[in-house]
């Protein structure tokens, strides 16, 4: 437990700058989304060689399908040139490359090429990232090399305070296709997050971590479109021995379970189920595993 308050401490020091619009609400985010593997088997294994090349492999499968998936991905750093070169490659057949240049024109400028080739097709695609990060204010924008459409967002913060835009203007349309908002306050435990998805969909999250041991979300959505309404609350707690326990219930009546457990350095196991409480008879439940493995 002690080192769990020590954790806690430092998060509470930490200054935080403006995230990416993306990552607006990010924390709630996690206490519905990390640690449930719902209807897979999951296996990963994270190395590292003497000369600083990471390797990443994985793979699922599906249990209601059978389908199986997998990856296999390469990372390279050259730090003195503030290089990052990353190549995966899926069971689908589909190379992707990134290639990420960080802190050298700019300080805070981030420059990223991704590309994309199948070759039993011949199918390749790409895209110019920017991003850029201030104390005060985060930038990001990307193109596709087909030069088909331009996405940009903008978050400032000051004091706590939120607020970030994102759209996209359509090249061959010349006309704006997105026009997203979000507002909100973050503080060393506490994150309120609203938004509002071309003026249709609104939503919102309240993120708090209680404890050093217990974080807790809340998330709230409304389409005016559909009037669809959705509503959910999470907890994550850590218990004494470093395992966690994860819950979660919607408006549908779904409850989420996960165990997590750290068996041995380098080597963590999840196991999580999903039950429908309105039905429970009618079967189509849940259950998810995963693996994972670094040396």
């Amino acid at each position: 437990r002690s080192g769990i308050n020590a954790e806690y401490k430092r998060n509470n020091l930490i200054k935080w700058d403006p995230p990416k619009f993306g990552d607006l609400g990010k924390q709630a985010g996690d206490v519905f989304g990390k640690g449930y593997h719902f209807g897979l088997l999951k296996l990963e294994v994270k190395t590292k060689t003497d000369t600083g090349v990471e390797f990443t492999s994985g793979g699922s499968s599906n249990i209601d399908s059978g389908k199986v998936a997998g990856n296999l991905e390469t990372k390279y750093k050259v730090k003195d040139l503030g290089l990052t070169l990353t190549e995966k490659w899926t069971t689908d057949n589909t190379l992707n490359t990134t290639l990420d240049v960080a802190g050298k024109l700019l300080p805070g400028l981030k420059l990223t090429l991704d590309t994309s080739f199948a070759p039993s097709t011949g199918s390749k695609s790409g895209k110019l990232k920017t991003e850029y990060k201030h104390e005060a204010a985060t930038f990001t924008a990307d193109m596709d090399l087909g030069l088909s459409a331009i996405n940009a967002t903008a978050v400032v913060g000051h004091k706590g305070w939120l607020a970030g835009y994102q759209t996209c203007f359509d090249l061959g349309k010349s006309a704006i296709t997105k026009n997203n908002f979000g507002l909100g306050y973050s503080a060393s435990d506490f994150v309120l997050h609203t938004s509002v998805v071309n003026g249709t969909d609104f939503g919102g999250s309240v993120y708090q971590k209680v404890s050093p041991a217990l974080e807790t979300g809340v998330s709230l959505g409304w389409s005016s479109a559909s009037s669809a309404t959705s509503f959910g609350i999470g907890a994550k707690y850590v218990l004494e021995d470093g395992a966690a326990v994860r819950a979660k219930i919607n408006n549908k009546s779904e409850i989420g379970l996960g165990y997590q457990q750290k068996l041995r350095d380098g080597v963590t196991v999840t196991l999580s189920t999903l039950v429908n409480s309105g039905s429970i008879n009618a079967g189509g439940h849940k259950v998810g595993l995963s693996l994972e493995m670094e040396a």
